[in-house]
């Protein structure tokens, strides 16, 4: 995670969300593939077989091959509509700002548009009781009986409760992780806690 702003009494971080490059590769991924789909519904209705397909191919023999195709293109240009406007909307980023001269920190995200597309939690100063290193099981592998084990930094507030502060997609190091929260702590004159 990224520093953008390091002063005596101010941290900023940002949170990048939709704009990844993972989420333009799946969108652009599902959107060729519904246009493929509705190729293949629009050749079967014509009664032209250019993509040289069986008659049928869903698994149900009363529905035509066209209808099922067209179904699941329009399914897919709905997802990737969706999974586009995300991007365009850069949901869920934004930034954390711990800023000890307001003795607040402020954490703004970006929603979908309308009444709530800025969603702004400020939790003052004096209500942090601890920053936490809360180590969870990402995955295990069956046939070898390995567990990866993922950290997430936390921070522990009296009316919030555990407000995460990295995330397990974040892809942060262990030594990162440690870095990360052993500053905060520091800046904020906070415990941590493992």
């Amino acid at each position: 995670m990224n520093i953008i702003l390091r002063l005596e009494h101010l941290r900023v971080y940002p949170i990048t969300e939709s704009r990844k490059i993972s989420n333009f590769f799946w969108a652009f991924i599902i959107f060729l593939g519904s246009l493929g789909l509705l190729l293949v519904a629009i050749s079967s209705y014509l009664g032209m077989d250019f993509f040289f397909l069986s008659e049928e191919i869903s698994d149900f023999p009363f529905i035509p091959q066209g209808a099922t195709m067209s179904f699941y293109g329009i399914e897919g240009l709905f997802i990737s509509f969706y999974l586009w406007c995300t991007i365009l909307w850069d949901v869920g980023s934004g930034y954390d700002i711990f800023d000890k001269k307001e003795r607040k920190v402020c954490f703004f995200r970006w929603g979908f548009p309308g009444k709530n597309r800025r969603i702004i939690l400020e939790v003052p100063m004096k209500e942090i009781q601890s920053i936490r290193i809360i180590r969870g099981v990402k995955e295990g592998d069956i046939f070898t009986r390995t567990l990866t084990y993922e950290s997430i930094v936390y921070m522990e507030t009296i009316e919030q409760g555990f407000i995460p502060l990295t995330r397990i997609e974040d892809n942060l190091t262990p030594p990162e992780i440690a870095h990360k929260a052993g500053e905060l702590a520091i800046f904020l004159g906070v415990p941590l806690l493992y």
